[in-house]
């Protein structure tokens, strides 16, 4: 068995877990289970499945620029396989040619692909000649076209992104979506600081610095492999938040003896989080439709060690049914809105290709909904976030500012968007802070 070839059909079976259904990332732990990798091999291994997923359609423009069956006629765990020896020649500069075509052929061999090893050895290494003579793709010269097949995204979300940000920050935010995502904690200001904790971090020899602008934020530097072998995970020192979502709590202003409502909560980083911010003294009820993503809260709320969240499984759009007494009932209110998440997709990558209009206006209707059927919970004085990881309008700034003309007894007294970029390490996030006209 050659060295490497393990590594490549861990990576496979990753994306075909991904093609039946699987997020990204719980494809990559299941997967990971069955095997014993080093550090090393786990990185290559994300890098490798991650990079396919993300750069899908640029890999089928190679494989139709190779083959002479195009990627819409290839059986689909072929077409993944040519995936994972295309993206080592196109894009992985330290894996030597012959090593990615090899060590891919000898998956096809090992495999139920037995029969189309030669198929996938012809492949791979024309698509070697082609790079080595500089023979690439025929691409439109449209420019949002070429984008697309370039950095890999649906045209119409490309087209959709220049048409919301314009074509400067729109080419940018396209170019962001395939840059590798930061790594960011948010320490448990009950158990430590962060100084405190970046002390501890040095001392375990793991390079981090502190978020500008954040109170709780530390950026990991190196990827740890491992984030639970992290120090401090199991007394709960800390939590992972991407940096942008960690703005949204503090916007509450949480305060010890409120009743403060999560309305759409788990897994529960924001809840925590206001739990923290406010002394573990609040009143927090976390509401969620999902039983096992409720589970997941209640386990991060017992290793951080939190006492003053309650959770409560339920359609966030019928709690006034299920207790009419919450009407008027919460001081501070937190709707984290199920959202198309395009914000998020250098993190998501497989997200891209489970996105469509149809999928943005479904959720806009939902999201209406919810804050229409949450904003009677509010007492009279109160404050109501509304937050999504998206960055399109329509299920931002545009409805919020709907909501609020429909409403006439609100008030919009702010709103935030943070655009994925090049230059910004975290995720895109919207945030509106909503209150009644005194």
């Amino acid at each position: 068995m050659s060295i490497g070839y393990l590594q490549r059909k861990a990576a496979w079976e990753i994306l075909l877990k991904v093609s039946y259904g699987d997020f990204s990332d719980h494809a990559l732990e299941k997967v990971l289970r069955n095997y014993q990798f080093t550090p090393l091999d786990i990185a290559f291994i994300t890098e490798l499945s991650f990079g396919c997923i993300r750069y899908r359609k640029f890999l089928d423009l190679w494989m139709d620029h190779t083959s002479k069956i195009t990627h819409k006629k290839q059986p689909p765990r072929l077409r993944w396989l040519l995936h994972i020896g295309l993206y080592q020649l196109l894009k992985m500069d330290k894996v030597p040619f012959p090593a990615a075509i090899s060590t891919t052929v000898e998956v096809a061999k090992k495999t139920d692909l037995n029969g189309l090893a030669g198929t996938v050895n012809a492949i791979l290494r024309n698509a070697s000649k082609k790079l080595e003579k500089e023979i690439f793709p025929e691409i439109s010269p449209d420019r949002k076209e070429r984008i697309s097949y370039l950095e890999s995204l649906p045209l119409w979300l490309v087209n959709d992104l220049y048409k919301w940000v314009g074509n400067s920050k729109g080419e940018n935010i396209v170019k962001a979506f395939n840059k590798k995502p930061s790594i960011d904690l948010r320490i448990n200001q009950l158990k430590t600081d962060l100084y405190e904790f970046l002390e501890i971090l040095h001392e375990n020899k793991i390079d981090a610095e502190i978020i500008k602008d954040l109170n709780n934020g530390i950026t990991l530097k190196s990827n740890p492999r491992s984030i639970k072998n992290l120090p401090g995970y199991s007394n709960g020192l800390w939590t992972i938040q991407d940096r942008s979502s960690q703005w949204v709590a503090p916007l509450l202003n949480p305060k010890e003896g409120e009743k403060i409502l999560d309305a759409c909560a788990a897994p529960g980083s924001k809840t925590t989080h206001l739990a923290e911010l406010a002394n573990d003294s609040a009143e927090i009820i976390a509401v969620d439709r999902s039983e096992k993503r409720l589970k997941i809260l209640q386990s991060n709320l017992e290793r951080l060690d939190l006492k003053s969240v309650n959770t409560l499984k339920a359609d966030a759009r019928r709690l006034i049914e299920l207790n009419p007494k919450f009407i008027s009932h919460f001081d501070k209110i937190l709707l984290d809105a199920p959202c198309s998440g395009i914000g998020t997709l250098s993190r998501n990558p497989d997200s891209r290709w489970s996105l469509s209009k149809e999928k943005i206006k479904s959720l806009t209707l939902l999201q209406e909904k919810l804050l229409e059927s949450i904003f009677p919970l509010l007492k009279k004085n109160g404050t109501l976030v509304y937050s999504t990881c998206t960055i399109c309008p329509y299920e931002n700034n545009i409805l919020i500012e709907r909501f609020i003309e429909k409403n006439k007894a609100l008030k919009l007294v702010s709103q935030k968007q943070i655009l994925p970029s090049l230059d910004y390490p975290g995720d895109g996030f919207y945030s509106a802070i909503i209150t009644y006209k005194s």
